[in-house]
């Protein structure tokens, strides 16, 4: 088994930062309705011209391509300013939605470059985009604001 999948497989069984916690400013659900997977997200950002993700909480149901993506995003916000947070999505978004032509950097994305494979299977994108478009929800539900230029 090769690294990456290696990668996906312990995000999947031993997720970061799972379980909802408290305090958080936005609590938002998705749905994947192609595959049913689910999560339920929570966010705390502290204050600040350039606030730090203080948290990511959530409660994952699904595939392993969901499960350790969402794993994957706590792990590489929380602690971050929301610049570099929006940053890391960002390129997430970009390597995932590239059809295999993006391979990600690592510098960015950590983890994530294991998810670099899904790239080439729509169906699977939503998988792995499903707990990145939660947290961005749950900005723009929170009030932070996500400037133009910048991810939604």
């Amino acid at each position: 088994m090769d690294l990456y999948q290696e990668l996906i497989l312990d995000h999947s069984k031993h997720p970061r930062h799972a379980g909802l916690r408290e305090p958080f400013e936005a609590e938002v659900h998705h749905v994947n309705p192609t595959c049913g997977d689910e999560v339920t997200l929570r966010l705390h950002v502290g204050a600040g011209e350039d606030p730090v993700v203080e948290d990511v909480s959530y409660d994952a149901q699904g595939c392993s391509i969901s499960t350790a993506s969402t794993s994957i995003l706590a792990e590489e916000v929380v602690g971050h300013p929301l610049s570099e947070a929006l940053n890391t999505y960002e390129a997430m978004r970009t390597m995932l939605t590239s059809k295999g032509e993006d391979t990600g950097d690592e510098e960015v994305i950590g983890d994530g470059v294991a998810l670099a494979g899904v790239a080439r299977y729509p169906a699977r994108v939503k998988c792995a985009l499903l707990g990145w478009m939660a947290f961005t929800d749950a900005l723009h539900q929170s009030g932070h604001e996500i400037r133009e230029g910048d991810p939604a």
